[in-house]
């Protein structure tokens, strides 16, 4: 068979400028907004015309910082704690043959008038920021969602959640909305599953670098200080 050749056609932008810390799964972090722009070619508004009526998009993506030379049929899903393996079909792991990942986000708006027109604006996104698109389809719930589907292993942690403590003081810096999105980043636990507990944790947020430590199930964040970056 011949290769085939997939270009984008977008790019996201959102506040996870490192693969550390962006949700596990796309839902996890509902109160997280990423913006959708069309690289130039594609900045059409008829290309979008209709797409208001739905409320769910998939985005098809690459997994551009996963990208490796040669196949591994076996991962570690981090949910079994990094030891047990299962086959690269049976996961979402991002190392795959083609690193195409699928993810379901709520649209939230179009925005007709940016100067990159026509703009999509979606929650609960789980992709790095500036991850290339090639392409977005519209969510449809009666085929797309099955209410009897079984999640093998990862059904196993779909209810797992950390408590989260963000004193006062150091929450301030933040305005209400990102604030509630790094609290729900960080109660899906972003440590990898060989973790020890006490152990100070980085994680970049936007224009900010935030340290937190987790003892038992519950997350301590210690500062929130902006990125010399």
């Amino acid at each position: 068979m011949n290769d085939l050749t997939i270009t984008p056609i977008a790019y996201i932008e959102n506040d996870f400028k490192e693969k550390f810390g962006v949700p596990r799964q796309s839902g996890r972090a509902p109160s997280v907004i990423s913006k959708i722009t069309f690289l130039p070619e594609y900045r059409s508004n008829d290309a979008v015309r209709g797409i208001e009526d739905f409320s769910h998009l998939w985005l098809i993506f690459d997994f551009s910082k996963c990208h490796r030379d040669g196949f591994t049929p076996l991962i570690r899903p981090p949910r079994l704690g990094g030891n047990e393996k299962v086959g690269v079909f049976a996961s979402r792991s991002p190392f795959r043959p083609n690193n195409l990942g699928l993810s379901s986000v709520k649209l939230i708006k179009v925005d007709y008038q940016d100067k990159n027109a026509p703009v999509l604006y979606v929650s609960g996104a789980d992709l790095i920021d500036k991850t290339p698109i090639f392409d977005i389809k519209p969510y449809l719930p009666f085929s797309d969602c099955h209410n009897d589907a079984k999640g093998g292993f990862a059904d196993q942690k779909q209810n797992h959640h950390l408590n989260v403590i963000i004193p006062p003081q150091i929450a301030s810096l933040l305005s209400e909305e990102k604030l509630q999105a790094l609290k729900e980043c960080l109660a899906d636990d972003p440590r990898p599953s060989y973790h020890d507990d006490g152990r100070t944790y980085g994680m970049a947020y936007g224009n900010f670098n935030v340290k937190f430590d987790v003892k038992g199930d519950t997350l301590t964040v210690h500062s929130i200080e902006k990125s010399s970056n």
